[in-house]
């Protein structure tokens, strides 16, 4: 099914958990539709629309750490690059804090 191209088991446990939590996200709004609510974000948003920041921020925190993974080896003496799986777990938990608190 995926043939068609290279995933490697971050990338495809990382678009598992969206296409997860849209699942998740369309039952809770069928069952239970949303309210504006003002959290630390400057705008007052929606479930929807913390869910579309929050997977724009996880996008870009995977994006930085791919492109600095060579520098940050290099900074901090490592033999080989950091794992791909750091940048998953801090994109995660960037997204349950817009979630919760934004």
């Amino acid at each position: 099914m995926f043939d068609w191209m290279v995933w490697t088991l971050p990338v495809a446990v990382f678009f598992c958990c969206i296409a997860l939590m849209l699942v998740g996200m369309t039952v809770w709004e069928i069952k239970s539709p949303t309210t504006l609510r003002k959290g630390f974000l400057p705008i007052a948003t929606t479930r929807g629309d913390r869910l579309f920041i929050g997977l724009l921020s996880a996008a870009y925190i995977n994006l930085a750490f791919v492109g600095m993974a060579g520098w940050i080896a290099q900074w901090l003496s490592l033999e080989s690059e950091p794992s791909i799986w750091v940048s998953f777990v801090l994109s995660m938990l960037s997204l349950a804090l817009v979630m919760k608190k934004g």
